[in-house]
Parts: C-alpha cells; structure tokens; sequence
C-alpha cells in the first residue's frame, strides 16, 4: 500500500552549519544584517571569521547617495568584523577636490588604527591608484596620510604577505620610508609579493639613488615583484641575487615612455641573477617605447622572458618601425616567450610575414593578442599552421585594423575562414577576431 502522507518538510534551522555559512556568503551587508533577525543560529552565522576574510571598499569622488551609505556599511563592517581581515583592497575611485581627500585621509587614519589594534590575521592589502602627486593633495594631508600608512604598515609587518601600492605616484624619499615600514621591526622583511608599479612619482631616476637599493636589500624572500624598469639596475639584480634567488619566481617590468629608461644594464647581472633563480620568469610591458634601439637597450638575451606586451596607444610615429624588432629582437626568446601582445598603430609598414615567422619560431607560445593593421589572409594563414601543428597556440586574440569606414568584405572573409576552420577553434582554441576601422 502506498503512503500519501506529505514528506516531511526540513526546517531551515536544521540547515547545517558549514552549509548556512556558504548561503551567507553570498549575500551583501545588508542582506545578511536581515537574516541575522531570523534567529540566533543564523545571528551567530552572521559572525563566522570566514565570511569576513575578504573586503573591499571603494570611495566614491563623485557623491551620491547611494554610493555614499554602500561606503558607509563597508566601513562599519570592516570596523565590527576586522580582527577577521585577511584580504583588505582599497579604492579610491576619481577624488575630484581637497575636501574630498581631507575626509579620506581622516577616515583612513580611523580605519587603519583600528585595524592595527585589533587585527592579526591580515596578510593582504591592496591601495592603488592613490596619485598622491596631484594637487588635490595638499602638502599637510598627504604628509599625515603616508605616515598613517606607515605605522600601520610598521605594525603589521610580521604578517602582511602581500602589498599592492600601484600608482601611489611618490617622491622616492616617501616611497622608500613606506617600503622601509615593512623591515623597521627586525630590518628585514619577508613580505613574498609587492606590486609598486607606478608607484614612484613621474621621471624620476629611481635606479640611480642609493637609499632605494638599501631598501631593497632588506627584502629577503621576494616571490612576486612588480615594478618599473626606472627602477631597474646592475646593484638591484644583484641584491635580488643575493637575498631573494630561493623565492624569486616572477618580476613584472613596465616601460613607459616617460619614465627614465636610457640607463645602461649589464646582460651579466641578468644571467647571474637567472642562474641563481632557475624559477624566475620576467614580463615586460612596454607604453608607446616602439624604437627599436631603445627595445635593444633593455631586451637583453640574458632575460628569460616569458611575456612581452609592446603597445603603442594608438600613437603613431614613422620613427616606431616594428620590422626589427620581430625579426632580429623577439626570435632570442624563442625558447622561452609563451605570450605575446601587440597593439600597434602600423598603417605605415606592413608586418603578417615577420609576425608569422616569428610565432611560428616561438616553440613555447600559447598566447597571442594583436591589435595591427593586418590582411585578413594573416589569419587564414596561421591557422592554417595551427592546424598543422606548426604552433601550439590556445589563446588567438586579434583586432585587424582597416583604413576604410566599411569593413562588410574583411568581416566576410572572416567569417569564411572561421567556417573553414571551425573545428578546430571550437575545440582547442580561444578565439575573438574582429575587424575594426582606424579613421
């Protein structure tokens, strides 16, 4: 005989912990302020560490009013749940006067002390984009700013396993004194990823000052280090060599056009440094530094690349010819180079037979993204060696640039070669090309 009773129904309040948890986490600060009326097993979910790990809180330049109670929730919460903290990421989002920074320096003051005093589980903290040389930045709060950092970076320096201060925008006497913080307890740090890109002010020649390589050298167990090729050096890849070669495992280099990046570094001091850090793979990513000879000056042989990113910002310069660099330049990483980006405003030179012989001669490369003036037959052709497994390629990004305002026919060719070879995109490949008119 069948039974017809209705099944019994589950109460949420036999939901399990670990699972009542995992709803939680899906919910902003308000809804979980809501839930946490429901009862009291759902109000102590509310105060479980592990949905407190992670926070992010963005200020708004421009006020509204709902931007400005988000902020203020964030903030409170950080307040009540920060001894949970192991991931905090500020945003300073466009700051548009004086006031506007007086308050965020105020606040900050507030929260980092708070943190301080309360916090010991933070291993990651993220401040970008402060620009701190703009001039909504008065003199006095932005002194009272760095030195609240300071301390705040003194005081959690035993634990903090990773910083990111990129585009900070310092004097290099402010810049190393917050480096500096990281070391004062015991004058060395072992903090294992620091992002500085950006994070020194403007045309200054970083590699040149002394104090910025005694700041380095207290560093003893770098993994991950990003930063600027002003800041590069013969004394900085021997103090990396010398202290950090266990760990090293990655260096992020950007190359802008106004940073300082004429200075003289010797290929002996890379390949000690790689010799000693068997792991270490470098990155390099250039900003509208397209002539050739500079490139030469700075991608030495002894580098082991991995990454290379040249783009040109839609700048266009007669002087900016990429033929030697692809062909005689980028071939010395032959063995090494795994991903390539290319964003170039090239209407004076015509390159699909140097870029197609140079990824072909690549052994190692899975990526590729190229922003270029291109014949539609490039493409056609490289998958074409693609299926003949003459490249490994995974990752086919491509914006074919035109000169014509009506790209019907360039898009109809593309959609043929895709039909050709569809198979194979469908089923190894990670593939977006568009066309895209430059005039």
């Amino acid at each position: 005989m069948e039974d017809d009773s209705e099944p019994e129904q589950i109460s949420w309040a036999y939901l399990p912990d670990v699972c009542l948890r995992h709803v939680f986490h899906w919910l902003d600060d308000r809804d979980r302020s809501r839930a946490a009326l429901v009862c009291k097993k759902w109000s102590c979910a509310m105060y479980s560490g592990s949905l407190w790990r992670y926070r992010t809180i963005t200020f708004y330049g421009q006020p509204s009013r709902a931007r400005t109670l988000e902020f203020q929730s964030a903030l409170w919460y950080t307040k009540k749940f920060g001894k949970y903290l192991k991931h905090l990421e500020i945003k300073l989002s466009n700051p548009y006067n004086t006031l506007f920074i007086k308050k965020f320096q105020v606040i900050m003051r507030s929260l980092l002390s708070h943190l301080g005093k309360c916090n010991s589980h933070l291993v990651s903290l993220s401040i970008k984009y402060l620009e701190l040389d703009c001039l909504i930045w008065r003199n006095v709060v932005r002194a009272q700013f760095i030195k609240n950092l300071a301390a705040f970076l003194k005081r959690m320096s035993n634990q903090l396993d990773y910083l990111n201060l990129k585009g900070a925008r310092i004097t290099l006497e402010e810049g190393c004194e917050l480096l500096n913080s990281l070391s004062s307890l015991t004058n060395r740090s072992f903090i294992s990823e620091i992002n500085i890109e950006d994070f020194f002010s403007l045309h200054l020649s970083v590699y040149s000052s002394a104090l910025f390589h005694q700041t380095m050298s207290k560093f003893h167990s770098l993994t991950i280090l990003t930063f600027n090729y002003n800041c590069i050096s013969d004394e900085l890849l021997d103090i990396l060599r010398e202290h950090s070669s266990h760990s090293l495992c990655t260096l992020n280099i950007k190359c802008h056009i106004h940073d300082p990046h004429g200075q003289v570094v010797s290929g002996m001091s890379w390949a000690n440094l790689a010799k000693r850090a068997p792991k270490l793979n470098v990155n390099f990513f250039f900003e509208r530094v397209m002539k050739h000879d500079h490139l030469a000056r700075i991608l030495l042989v002894e580098i082991p690349v991995r990454s290379i990113s040249l783009r040109s910002c839609y700048f266009s310069d007669p002087d900016w010819t990429m033929r030697p660099t692809l062909t005689n330049l980028l071939p010395a990483y032959w063995h090494g180079l795994q991903k390539l980006t290319l964003e170039l405003n090239n209407n004076h030179e015509f390159l699909d037979d140097e870029l197609l012989q140079l990824i072909l001669s690549c052994k190692r490369l899975l990526f590729l993204k190229v922003w270029a003036f291109l014949s539609v037959s490039f493409m056609e052709k490289l998958l074409q060696n693609r299926a003949e497994r003459k490249c490994i390629l995974t990752t086919i990004k491509v914006r074919i640039y035109t000169a014509q305002d009506d790209s019907t026919e360039e898009e109809r060719l593309l959609a043929d070669i895709y039909r050709k070879f569809k198979y194979l995109i469908d089923s190894e490949l990670n593939y977006f090309v568009i066309t895209y008119p430059m005039v």
